[in-house]
Parts: structure tokens; sequence; C-alpha cells
């Protein structure tokens, strides 16, 4: 009886070793969704699509792979934006060209009669 106890606590000890060592899978399986993954749009964001946006509920917390597809796309909109942003501003800032076409309305170039109005 002792003699099999003893080959019980060495499988038990031989197993956890192998499971903290990686040598056997562990872990939780992949969490079925509880509710509907609601992903961004494949078109440009708008405020509204942030607050459709719904991640699923695992036993851990929200699916991490589901929040980091977001705040990639986050990150990358972003930072074409701020591209875009800046690209307007050095425009804005830059003092045009002598000789340059004019953009806007200009001057007329003779006075109106009063029969074409004021």
């Amino acid at each position: 009886m002792s003699l099999v106890l003893l080959l019980l606590a060495v499988v038990v000890v031989g197993v956890v070793v192998a499971v903290a060592a990686g040598r056997l899978p562990a872990g939780m399986p992949a969490a079925a969704s509880s509710s509907p993954h609601r992903p961004l749009p494949p078109r440009p964001l708008e405020p509204a699509d942030l607050d459709a946006v719904r991640f699923s509920v695992v036993p851990r917390g929200y699916r991490m792979d589901q929040v980091d597809a977001v705040l990639d796309r986050l990150r990358a909109e972003l930072a074409e934006r701020d591209r875009r942003l800046e690209a307007l501003a050095a425009a804005a800032a830059t003092p045009p060209a002598p000789g340059a076409p004019r953009y806007g309305p200009t001057a007329p170039t003779r006075a109106l009669t009063p029969e074409e109005g004021s």
C-alpha cells in the first residue's frame, strides 16, 4: 500500500514539474464568446464607432487579441491624421512663391456700372 502511495506521489510531482517546465500543455482553452464581438468598421473611424465597439468577456477579462486589434487600428489612424495635420500646417505656414497664382476672392478688374450692381 505504501508503495502505491509512493508511486502516486512520484507521478503527481512529475506531472507538476512537467507542467511548470512547459513540457505538458497547460492553461485554459480558448474561451467561447458569450457576447457578440463588434469590431471596428473597415472605413475611417467616427466617434460613434468607438461607442459601438464591444469585446468578448473571458474569465480573465476581455479577449486580448480583440483589444489589441482595436488599439493597433486606432494607433494607425491617429498617426495618419497627425501626418496629414502636420502637412496642412506646414503648407499653411509656407508663404506663396512670388508669381504663384493666388486662390480665393480677387479684386474686380474694373468698376461695376449701376446697371450691373454696386
